[in-house]
C-alpha cells in the first residue's frame, strides 16, 4: 500500500497557521476588544462587555484559504439579570460604532454578527450574545431574534474528541482545504467539524484515516442527510436548508475523493501518481514535488555501468575511418 502519510503532514503545515500568525491575531483581537471595552465604559449604560473566543481559531482548525482571506470570530456576552430592554439591531449598531475607524474598511453589520475587516488579510466577526447567570447565552439573530446558542460548549464538546497526535484536527483542515480547492459549495467549516468528529476512524497514517472517514460521512449521509449540532441548539439541522443541487453535488465530489483515496492506496499505484490523484481534491499545495524521482538516477547508473565483456567473442578489426 503506497505510503503518503508523510506528504499529507508537510501539506498540514502549509495550510494551517503558523504561531507567529496566530499570536498576530490574538494581538488583533485583543486591540478590537479594548475599542469595545473604552466605548462602554464611556456610554455608561450599564453594560459590560466579555468576550470569549470561539470557531476554528480556538479550536485550532483554522487554514490558510487560497484567496489569502480568513476570519476569526470572537463572542462579546453580556451578562445582566434578565433579557435587555434595548433592541437587537441596537446591540449589532453599539458594536459597529465601537469599531468604526479601527481599520480602513467600514465595519459590516451582518444578520449574526458585526465585522471588522482587514482587507486583504482577516476579518474578525464579533457575534454578540445576553447571558443571565445559570442559562444558555442568547445570540443578537436580527431575522430570528435572540436565539439559545452555545459556542463555548461546543468548542468543549470538540475537545473532549480530540486525540492527543492531532489527527482529528489535521483531518477538518484536509477537509476545509478540500472544499476551499472547490468551486462548488462544499459544507462549512463548522459541519465538516460534526462530521469528523462524529465519523472518524483513526490510524497510524492520515492517509488511511481521512479514506476511512470519509466512507464514514458518505455512509451516514446516505442515510441520513443531516448534521445536527451536538450543542445548544441541538435541534439545528446545519444542512437543513442545503438544495438539492447542492447536495448532489457534495455527494458528488465525496464519492470522487473516496475513488482517488481507494487508488491511491492501492499496491498497484506508484508513489508519485498517489500523489497525482490526492492532488486532483487539495490542488497544487498538496506537497507532490517532495517525492524522490528516482528514474533518473536509475538511467544515469545504466549508462555508467562497464560494459559487459565475452571472452569467447572474436574481436572484429575496425575499417580504415572508423566503422567496424
Amino acid at each position: 500500500m503506497v505510503d503518503c502519510h508523510k506528504l499529507f503532514l508537510k501539506f498540514n503545515s502549509i495550510i494551517e497557521l503558523n504561531a507567529k500568525r496566530k499570536e498576530s491575531l490574538r494581538t488583533s483581537r485583543e486591540a478590537v476588544r479594548n475599542k469595545i471595552r473604552i466605548f462602554f465604559k464611556e456610554k455608561q449604560n450599564g453594560l459590560y462587555p466579555r468576550f470569549h473566543g470561539q470557531g476554528s481559531f480556538m479550536m485550532n482548525t483554522i487554514i490558510k484559504p487560497l484567496d489569502g482571506e480568513f476570519d476569526i470570530d470572537d463572542g462579546i456576552y453580556f451578562l445582566v439579570k434578565q433579557q435587555p430592554l434595548q433592541s437587537i439591531d441596537t446591540f449589532h449598531r453599539w458594536i459597529c460604532e465601537a469599531v468604526d475607524g479601527h481599520t480602513k474598511e467600514k465595519p459590516i453589520d451582518k444578520i449574526t454578527c458585526a465585522r471588522v475587516v482587514y482587507k486583504g488579510h482577516y476579518h474578525i466577526d464579533l457575534p454578540i450574545y445576553y447571558i443571565v447567570e445559570g442559562s444558555c447565552p442568547k445570540l443578537a439573530h436580527k431575522r430570528d431574534g435572540w436565539i439559545s446558542s452555545d459556542p463555548k460548549t461546543f468548542i468543549k464538546w470538540f475537545q473532549s474528541k480530540t486525540d492527543d497526535k492531532g489527527q482529528l484536527r489535521r483531518i477538518v483542515r484536509y477537509l476545509k482545504a478540500w472544499s476551499d480547492c472547490k468551486s462548488g459549495t462544499l459544507p462549512s467549516g463548522l459541519i465538516f467539524s460534526i462530521l469528523a468528529t462524529e465519523n472518524i476512524i483513526f490510524n497510524a497514517r492520515d492517509d488511511i484515516a481521512l479514506y476511512e472517514t470519509l466512507k464514514n460521512i458518505k455512509n451516514k449521509l446516505d442515510s441520513n442527510f443531516t448534521c445536527y449540532r451536538p450543542t445548544t441548539p441541538t435541534c439545528e439541522d446545519l444542512l437543513k436548508e442545503y438544495s438539492q443541487t447542492n447536495k448532489e453535488y457534495f455527494k458528488n465530489q465525496i464519492d470522487r475523493m473516496i475513488s482517488s483515496a481507494k487508488k491511491a492506496l492501492d499496491d498497484n499505484t506508484s508513489q508519485k501518481d498517489a500523489c497525482k490523484e490526492w492532488q486532483k481534491h487539495f490542488g497544487d499545495r498538496f506537497p507532490c514535488h517532495l517525492i524522490e524521482d528516482k528514474t533518473d538516477e536509475l538511467l544515469s547508473a545504466a549508462f555508467t555501468t562497464p560494459s559487459l565483456t565475452f571472452p569467447n567473442r572474436p574481436i572484429i578489426p575496425k575499417k580504415p575511418g572508423g566503422f567496424a
